[in-house]
């Protein structure tokens, strides 16, 4: 059964460039000394990536694109599929120290993949014997896939189904779902045919979807007439056009203390934390370097789609199925609990029913847009002259699993995780958690952030900064300082007037009183 991508899906092949490569890539580290005999071998590895392949499409499926993109790819089975073809390994050179790991991962990063092959591949990292924290003889395993194959959710769930739940090699996922038959690829009349229907029934579909959705395009036509693109978004040193050489650092807390960092700001969520985190350390990056806006950053956050559509909702099912909303990361207000605050604010009234409303208006109409003009625009407006400053950078929060997992007997001790960037949006900040812990991932190009240890330091610090914090005695003062006394002589100027009728009432009382009663004193 022929299978074409999705328009979202394949936005991400239009909009590729040498500059901007649209993969995403996990960092995975591993102990091996909890593998059978204390050790993992890079073809015990091989072996176990092989016994797994049938657990998701992407790994034996490959791209079938059109002449000129008149039309969007299909997806077709790669007859020459070879395991070892996508999977390598090297070692780190000394002092194969977090730095080394840093400048190695940041470098198989930067390298386009082959687009005639299924769009994954593997590269095994040895020598890990000098980073803080991580046992000695550990390996790392570098997993690309391409976004268009995959968005976070559906690819954390390739990963986790690849992965065992102990080192006796029980898999994570026990029934994984049927690996569809994507037959051959489309014959040239076949696939110049669909094009040709989907290009004239694409008007039809494109003004329906539309009206359906006027008045929220009406909505976000206002806002964008009354601020501009670029309204709230200040000019920074992220909004270039990116170069190819990217960077990478990361750290990461314990999900406890995220959890008692949100206790300190009822209604304050994980992802809160996460954004208050980044804006404090861009507060001090900026600050440090005398480049702080005085209005706050904004953060593109993804929103995960995936079941509020019924029937492909599952994330077992490759593709992208993603929003987005802007946040305000406050990187104008010094105070962390004050921050936090005003981020919940906002993303308590945000959230997806109006931030997000833009991005899901484009993703839904985009699918009924010609291949052909989507691929032009795509790469029209994601150009270096026409890019627009919408945001200043990507912050995703994609949850893990919360036990422990293992590769070959290997258990998994450290992960982090890589995507793209844009033009004018030159830094990615991904935060995906593991087992207790969630790990602050940085991306970045060598141009824009050549200290990206310091900036790694920075989220340190603000982390720090608000686990110190205690929220300011403010409420409760003026819960108590609100003069209850006074509240409570409010009586007394009420016993007044009713002194005040008092001497009033006496001289009624005494010669008007049997007037009134007749009514012929006020006659005469």
């Amino acid at each position: 059964m022929l299978k074409q991508l999705s328009a979202q899906d394949a936005q991400f092949l239009y909009t590729q460039t040498a500059n901007n490569l649209t993969h995403i890539m996990g960092v995975y580290i591993y102990d091996p000394s909890t593998a059978p005999g204390g050790f993992v071998r890079f073809k015990d590895i091989i072996r176990h990536v092989e016994s797994r392949v049938h657990t998701s499409p992407l790994f034996k499926r490959r791209l079938h694109r059109l002449p000129f993109d008149m039309d969007h790819p299909y997806w077709v089975e790669d007859e020459h599929f070879d395991i070892e073809a996508h999977m390598s390994h090297a070692r780190l050179p000394e002092p194969g120290d977090w730095r080394q790991f840093c400048i190695a991962v940041a470098r198989y990063f930067s390298k386009p993949m082959d687009m005639n092959r299924p769009l994954w591949d593997i590269y095994i990292i040895e020598g890990l014997d000098r980073i803080p924290g991580i046992p000695k003889g550990s390996f790392a395993m570098l997993h690309r896939v391409h976004h268009a194959a995959v968005d976070g959710a559906s690819g954390a769930h390739a990963f986790i189904a690849m992965s065992d739940i102990d080192a006796n090699g029980t898999p994570a996922i026990a029934e994984p779902p049927p690996v569809e038959d994507l037959g051959d690829p489309p014959s040239s009349a076949e696939a110049l045919s669909r094009a040709w229907s989907a290009s004239m029934q694409s008007p039809v579909k494109f003004m329906n979807a539309l009206m359906k959705m006027s008045p929220a395009i009406l909505s976000s036509a206002r806002k964008a007439i009354e601020g501009g693109m670029t309204a709230g978004v200040p000019e920074t040193r992220f909004n270039v056009p990116v170069g190819p050489h990217k960077m990478f650092d990361g750290t990461s807390v314990a999900l406890a203390d995220v959890a008692l960092v949100r206790k300190k700001v009822p209604g304050a969520t994980v992802n809160d934390v996460v954004l208050t985190t980044v804006g404090g350390a861009l507060r001090k990056y900026l600050a440090k370097h005398k480049e702080l806006p005085k209005d706050s950053l904004v953060a593109v956050a993804p929103i995960n789609r995936r079941g509020k559509d019924k029937g492909a909702d599952k994330a077992s099912t490759p593709g992208n199925q993603v929003s987005a909303m802007s946040v305000p990361v406050r990187s104008d207000i010094a105070d962390p609990l004050a921050r936090l605050a005003a981020i919940r604010d906002y993303t308590v009234e945000a959230k997806e029913a109006k931030a997000g409303v833009s991005a899901r208006i484009m993703t839904d109409l985009s699918q009924h847009i010609p291949g052909a003009t989507m691929a032009a625009v795509a790469r029209l407006v994601t150009s270096e002259r026409f890019a627009v400053r919408g945001t200043n950078l990507f912050i995703s929060n994609v949850p893990g699993a919360q036990v422990p997992l293992y590769l070959a007997g290997a258990q998994l001790v450290m992960q982090h995780g890589m995507a793209p960037l844009a033009n004018n949006m030159g830094l990615f900040v991904a935060t995906p958690s593991y087992n207790g812990r969630i790990a602050f991932s940085i991306i970045c190009e060598r141009a824009i952030m050549p200290d990206i240890a310091f900036f790694r330091e920075c989220i340190e610090e603000s982390f720090a900064d608000l686990m110190a914090a205690t929220p300011k005695p403010e409420k409760p003062k003026a819960a108590t300082a609100t003069p209850k006394p006074v509240a409570k002589a409010a009586p007394k100027p009420k016993a007044k007037p009713k002194a005040v009728p008092k001497p009033a009432a006496k001289p009624r009382a005494k010669p008007v009183a049997k007037g009134n009663a007749t009514g012929k004193t006020r006659k005469k």
